[in-house]
């Protein structure tokens, strides 16, 4: 037999059947050093807020449900070190500075900007509706307080249409946290983020950086399609992942008869939500919540 049709049908017809195209373009068509050689940009990431955090320390925002960019002052580029293909007048009056955000659209739109930003070809149109939200600036050997105080210095002079500052603010207790996680969730929001007053920006996950949400939420790897019974019968079931720790566990809930039909592929990300961890370590009513986009 003809060795590409050997290959065709053992590598990429499976690709096509659980992926689609979309997949299939991004492994014939991806920029060199997707797969390989690919430096992650060194970013401050979060921890979970738990009661009896000194709220006093720590300014308040909104958490913005989008895909994270770093800003170097010439490109933008992917939390996973891949660069993320903006028209070029997105950009074009961004500052020469560096700077950290999301990339979001507005609340409850997460899929559709997902779709926009992964795209390799930039939609026009889509990249319209767009907002870098800023909430950092990396390179300022300061600390938190006067980083914000030098962003909001640079946003009386920058013109672009498609940055946004990110609303800092202060809050008295846990009470009145609560009371402001509340009004984000009940407006459609995804919670809030707090970020140390007196931190200077450092790479990794740090107490420095807290998301607060009514759930708690992680990352995994999929690891397997594990097969649907009754009416989930030639779909999927669950799936096997596993998270950053290392812990593997099942994922049997959250997913639309959509996704059952055509889920998240073997090696891709995922989000789930969780409730704190059993005695066992793992996390508590894990659910599906969606589909990484590609970093």
């Amino acid at each position: 037999m003809n060795f590409s049709i050997v290959v065709f049908d053992a590598l990429i017809k499976p690709i096509m059947r659980s992926s689609g195209w979309l997949w299939l373009s991004l492994l014939l068509f991806a920029p060199s050093g997707w797969a390989d050689g690919v430096t992650k940009p060194a970013l401050l990431l979060a921890q979970s807020y738990h009661e009896g955090v000194d709220l006093s320390a720590y300014w308040v925002s909104e958490k913005f449900d989008g895909v994270r960019a770093l800003w170097d002052g010439t490109q933008l580029i992917s939390r996973g070190g891949q660069p993320i293909h903006a028209p070029a007048w997105f950009t074009a009056e961004f500052p020469a500075q560096a700077l950290d955000g999301e990339l979001w659209i507005k609340r409850g739109s997460f899929e559709r900007l997902s779709g926009t930003v992964r795209q390799l070809q930039p939609d026009p149109t889509a990249w319209r509706e767009v907002r870098l939200m800023v909430f950092d600036a990396p390179e300022i050997a300061a600390p938190f307080s006067e980083r914000l105080r030098q962003l909001q210095q640079l946003f009386t002079t920058q013109s672009s249409d498609y940055l946004v500052l990110v609303e800092q603010f202060r809050v008295a207790d846990h009470a009145e946290l609560l009371a402001r996680l509340n009004a984000v969730i009940q407006a459609g929001g995804e919670g809030l983020m707090l970020h140390r007053a007196d931190s200077a920006y450092r790479a990794g996950r740090s107490a420095d950086l807290l998301k607060v949400k009514p759930d708690q939420d992680a990352e995994a790897t999929v690891l397997a399609h594990l097969p649907g019974k009754g009416k989930y019968s030639g779909m999927l079931g669950a799936l096997l992942v596993r998270d950053d720790a290392g812990r593997e566990f099942r994922l049997g809930t959250g997913f639309t008869d959509a996704e059952r039909r055509e889920p998240p592929p073997i090696g891709s990300r995922v989000t789930f939500k969780f409730r704190g961890y059993t005695n066992q370590g793992k996390p508590r009513f894990a659910s599906f919540w969606r589909r990484r986009a590609p970093e």
